[in-house]
C-alpha cells in the first residue's frame, strides 16, 4: 500500500509539471499574440485554456481521492494539500494568459499595445515567459534557487506595472480612453500572472526546506 501511495504522490507531481508546461506555452503564445496582434495565436491560447482547466480539475479530483483513501499525515499531507493550492494558482495563470490573448483578439486588426508602451509590454511579456519556464523547472527539481529568481523577476514586473500607470496617468499621455483601458488591463494581467508564480514558488520552497516565508517578505 505504501508503494501505491508513493506512486500516487509522484503522479500528482507529474501532473503539476504537465499543467505548468501548458501554462508556459500559453503565456508565451499570449505575449506573442498581444505584441504582434496575431489573432490566430490568440485564438489558440483561448482554446487551449480549456485543456488547462480540465487537467486542473482532474488533478484536484486525484488529490482529494488520495486524501480520502490514504489519509496522509505530516509531509505527505502537506504535499497533497499544497498540490491543490498550486493547481489553483496554475489555473489562474492560464486565465491571465487567456485574458492577454483576448485583448489581442478584441482589438484585431489594430494592435492592443499602445505605441508608447510597446517596449514596456515586450519586457513584461519576456519576464512572464521566463518566470513560467523557471516555475516548471522548480516544480520538477524543487531547486529553491529558482524560487528566489522568480521572486526577483516578479520585482521587475512590479516596477514595470507601476511605470505603465505612471505613463497613462501622466500629463503627456495622448492615448484614447480605449487604449488607456487596454494598457491598464494588460499590465494588471501580466503582473498577476507573475504574482501567482511567486505564490507557487513560496509553497514549493516550503516543501523543500520546511521554512515558511511570511507574507510580509513577499514582493
Amino acid at each position: 500500500m505504501r508503494d501505491v501511495f508513493q506512486q500516487e504522490l509522484a503522479e500528482v507531481q507529474e501532473r503539476l509539471i504537465a499543467i505548468s508546461e501548458l501554462v508556459a506555452i500559453s503565456i508565451e503564445n499570449a505575449v506573442r499574440a498581444f505584441n504582434e496582434s496575431d489573432v490566430s495565436v490568440a485564438e489558440e491560447v483561448i482554446e487551449n485554456d480549456v485543456r488547462i482547466d480540465e487537467l486542473t480539475v482532474a488533478l484536484d479530483e486525484l488529490a482529494i481521492n488520495i486524501l480520502a483513501r490514504q489519509q496522509p499525515v505530516a509531509r505527505d499531507l502537506r504535499i497533497v494539500v499544497s498540490a491543490l493550492r498550486i493547481s489553483s494558482s496554475l489555473e489562474r495563470m492560464g486565465d491571465m494568459a487567456e485574458h492577454i490573448a483576448q485583448l489581442a483578439r478584441y482589438r484585431f486588426p489594430e494592435r492592443a499595445v499602445p505605441k508608447g508602451l510597446r517596449s514596456t509590454f515586450a519586457e513584461m511579456g519576456r519576464l512572464d515567459v521566463e518566470i513560467a519556464k523557471k516555475l516548471t523547472q522548480l516544480l520538477r527539481t524543487q531547486d529553491v534557487r529558482l524560487a528566489e529568481e522568480i521572486r526577483n523577476e516578479d520585482d521587475k514586473i512590479d516596477e514595470l506595472h507601476v511605470s505603465v500607470f505612471d505613463k497613462v496617468l501622466g500629463e503627456t499621455w495622448k492615448g484614447k480612453p480605449l487604449a488607456t483601458v487596454d494598457a491598464t488591463l494588460a499590465s494588471r494581467y501580466h503582473e498577476r500572472f507573475a504574482d501567482h508564480a511567486v505564490s507557487i514558488a513560496k509553497k514549493v520552497q516550503y516543501l523543500a526546506t520546511g521554512e515558511w516565508i511570511p507574507e510580509t517578505d513577499l514582493p
